[in-house]
């Protein structure tokens, strides 16, 4: 009899055990995984790739990162030439990028890594309302620009913010790089 109460007892312990340590682990996994970014999160803030090859000359695409509207615009070679002009730079508030946290790549005369590919944040820097691309064949009389209708501000091709308009800084440039000739990683740089 002893020993028949002697197995019970360390097979309730063994079972007591066993049903302790899985109650355990079953409150601890759903509450480590709360701590970590649900997949929504995760895609949010993710690097987008972007195929450029089949944006024309003078055309431009928005793409969604981060929730917020991406620019990449294949810029002319005219409108190479005028954002150079050095009446055109007079008129514009920071034409060196020098007052912008800007990634190093964009502190040039093109704002880009590429001359002919602009990347930009489509957010006006004034109050965050969306600009309006106005191409040459919108605005015949002057250079395509950037146009917030909220408040009036207006911005080059390199994202430059023009002087006497609400917005204080220029456009800002996400970080981002070429996988190759045709792709681009908008996200992050080539530093990873």
């Amino acid at each position: 009899m002893e020993t028949m109460q002697s197995e019970r007892r360390r097979f309730l312990g063994a079972a007591t055990i066993f049903v302790a340590s899985a109650g355990a682990v079953g409150t601890a996994v759903p509450f480590l995984k709360s701590w970590q970014p649900s997949a929504r999160a995760k895609v949010a803030g993710a690097p987008i790739d972007v195929g450029i090859n089949k944006i024309e000359p003078g055309r431009m695409i928005t793409v969604k990162w981060r929730g917020k509207p991406v620019w990449i615009l294949r810029r002319t070679e005219s409108s190479l030439g005028r954002l150079q002009n050095s009446d055109h730079l007079g008129k514009l508030r920071d034409p060196e990028s020098a007052v912008d946290n800007q990634p190093d790549y964009a502190k040039n005369e093109f704002r880009s890594i590429r001359p002919d590919v602009f990347v930009a944040i489509g957010i006006c820097t004034h109050l965050g309302c969306v600009p309006t691309y106005l191409s040459t064949s919108d605005n015949p009389d002057e250079m395509a620009l950037y146009f917030c209708p909220c408040h009036g501000s207006k911005f080059d091709l390199a994202g430059r913010v023009f002087k006497n308009v609400p917005a204080p800084t220029n456009l800002v440039v996400p970080p981002h790089h070429y996988i190759d000739e045709n792709t681009l990683k908008i996200g992050e740089d080539s530093n990873g």
